[in-house]
């Protein structure tokens, strides 16, 4: 799948941890590069396939979940996250907003 243009009404697809109840998205660390990201998808086939690849906490439950591209970033801001939006190798397609967050 090759990049496609996102509005901030479109609809892309993450991670929840614990549906339903206290959740959240999924973020990831990458230590060695400082960088906290949230995954997401342009279709639920894609995070499917990458979901077990990701850290996560034992105790959680997963599911993806679809959400509008603007609230996701919102989200992802005040937690000091980006967000990636992988394809179904989760190699990053996009890299959302394209200048690191400063409130970490």
């Amino acid at each position: 799948m090759t990049h496609k243009e996102l509005t901030p009404e479109s609809w892309v697809w993450a991670i929840v941890q614990n549906p339903g109840k206290d959740e959240s998205f999924l973020g990831q660390n990458d230590t060695a590069n400082d960088i906290r990201f949230i995954p997401a998808f342009y279709d639920k086939d894609s995070s499917l396939r990458c979901m077990n690849a990701f850290s996560k906490d034992l105790f959680s439950t997963y599911e993806p979940q679809a959400v509008i591209l603007e609230d996701l970033l919102n989200y992802a801001g005040k937690q000091g996250f980006l967000v990636f939006i992988l394809n179904n190798e989760g190699k990053i397609l996009q890299r959302l907003p394209e200048e690191q967050p400063q409130n970490r």
